[in-house]
């Protein structure tokens, strides 16, 4: 597939329905990890221009900062701290509302006002996390966090 992405405009759902298989077609034939998850960060801010997208994996029982688009970030987080650290010690999606109310939030950027977290499962063990923060409140919703755990299902393929 060409490199190009067809930006569509419209509502969530149908930015999400014209993004997926786009991602797809990036992953398709590239075994590469790092590469998978570069170009899926650079697709979702080039569809949302979220502020911050990226991947945290899994080493030595910390999270490290892999690929990601936006400002510079927190290099390392410790299981259960902030919202990637909680989701990473639950296993699940955490989509928070309002950064500022969680407790224990870590603020890489002072500009983050929501965010959603999603771990990365291979094997029922997880080996990553995929982390978004927004710049509005309440951005996320079930919306984005079905069709972003559809996009870390395609990576995990």
């Amino acid at each position: 597939m060409a490199e190009d992405l067809h930006i569509l405009k419209g509502s969530k759902e149908e930015q999400y329905q014209s993004l997926l298989p786009q991602i797809q077609g990036l992953l398709e034939g590239e075994t590469d990890l790092i590469a998978n998850l570069a170009n899926v960060c650079g697709a979702l801010k080039e569809q949302f221009n979220w502020l911050w997208i990226g991947f945290y994996l899994v080493k030595n029982d910390e999270l490290v900062l892999g690929p990601f688009q936006g400002p510079v970030a927190c290099t390392r987080i410790k299981k259960g701290r902030g919202v990637c650290g909680t989701a990473w010690a639950k296993a699940k999606t955490l989509v928070v509302e309002n950064v500022e109310k969680f407790p224990g939030h870590i603020a890489c950027s002072s500009l983050s006002k929501s965010e959603i977290v999603i771990p990365l499962l291979k094997d029922n063990v997880v080996i990553g996390v995929f982390d978004i923060d927004s710049v509005l409140l309440n951005d996320f919703d079930e919306t984005d966090q079905l069709y972003l755990e559809k996009i870390v299902e395609l990576i995990l393929l």
